[in-house]
């Protein structure tokens, strides 16, 4: 095994329909959704409004979930994404009531993210405790810091070109199609993407994944890479945060409680493998996409909140199990 060598995509060994599917299965499913709900929802459903708002929805879960796609292709997992979204928010809140410019603001929530998701990576690598374990107890901790840096409640603050970031569309900014949020995320699946496919962490990050015993044996440095995973996680799940805190214009130390779900369901519907060393950029933003639409098209057809979270709870338990029987048709091929 060469952790250096390409990796195999669709057109490539013994396994190409498999890929194929696993590559156009979310897109099917997107357009499957999609009509469904185009069919039973009213005609606002499919209006350029409406889907402009699902791509703005879209961008928060997206941009986390590009963080979690690292981190699911090589084996591991992280609970604490909501938490650390919340944290960024609160953090740049109170920047911003300090005077602090907005741009600087949005990168020190950033990297108060990223210290988080460095946090994880070295109490998994260095504590050898397992992933799921370490971020359960992150999540907690984060909120909890979240909680103690707001005081338990919202902080305001002053308005900024940061409140524009997945502002509606006014009339002098049709010209963008979509508010700048939405292209900070495609920009930012873009870079993953060739994060993925032309570098060496990128190549390592697979073999860790498929097989870690094997990568360690072929000289790659698994511990550090897992470290840079889960801090690019954090700093992703921090640029969510800053979207979020576009959306809310406060720090709410309480916001996306939960969304972890969202965002792990997102990577798997998009043909992740929660096993580890399958994934892809364009499957979790097609996951989040399907995502949205759902609670779109429930909200449209008029369902109420108690039947729209039983939905997604079965979406996500429906992708986890399409999950376990890829991997054992892979096992089987």
């Amino acid at each position: 095994m060469n952790p250096d060598a390409p990796i195999d995509g669709p057109g490539r060994g013994p396994r190409d329909l498999y890929a194929w599917l696993n590559l156009l299965g979310p897109l099917l499913a997107l357009a499957v959704v999609y009509a469904l709900f185009a069919a039973a929802a009213p005609a606002s459903f499919m209006s350029a409004l409406n889907l402009e708002t699902i791509a703005r929805q879209s961008a928060i879960v997206g941009i986390a979930a590009l963080g979690m796609t690292l981190v699911i292709i090589s084996g591991g997992i992280d609970l604490s994404v909501g938490s650390v979204i919340a944290l960024a928010t609160v953090v740049i809140a109170v920047l911003l009531q300090a005077g602090v410019p907005p741009l600087l603001a949005a990168a020190g929530g950033t990297a108060a993210a990223a210290l988080c998701g460095l946090a994880n990576g070295a109490l998994i690598t260095r504590l050898k405790v397992v992933p799921f374990i370490v971020t359960l107890g992150t999540l907690l901790v984060v909120r909890g810091a979240a909680k103690g840096i707001a005081h338990e409640q919202k902080v305001d603050a002053p308005l900024t070109w940061l409140n524009d970031l997945l502002a509606a569309l006014g009339p002098s900014r049709r010209f963008l199609v979509v508010p700048p949020g939405v292209w900070t995320a495609v920009a930012l699946a873009l870079l993953v993407a060739g994060l993925l496919k032309y570098t060496k962490l990128g190549r390592h990050v697979y073999a860790i994944g498929s097989n870690e015993a094997a990568a360690r044996l072929c000289g790659v440095a698994v511990d550090r890479v897992k470290v840079m995973v889960y801090a690019l996680a954090g700093a992703f799940a921090g640029v969510a945060g800053v979207m979020q805190f576009a959306r809310l214009t406060v720090g709410d130390p309480t916001v996306a409680v939960g969304l972890e779900l969202d965002v792990i369901a997102a990577v798997v519907i998009g043909g992740g493998s929660l096993s580890g060393g399958e994934g892809s950029v364009l499957g979790t933003m097609v996951g989040a996409l399907i995502m949205t639409v759902i609670r779109s098209g429930c909200s449209q057809i008029g369902l109420p909140n108690w039947v729209q979270e039983i939905v997604t709870g079965a979406v996500i338990v429906l992708a986890v199990a399409l999950d376990r029987l890829r991997h054992r048709r892979k096992l089987e091929a």
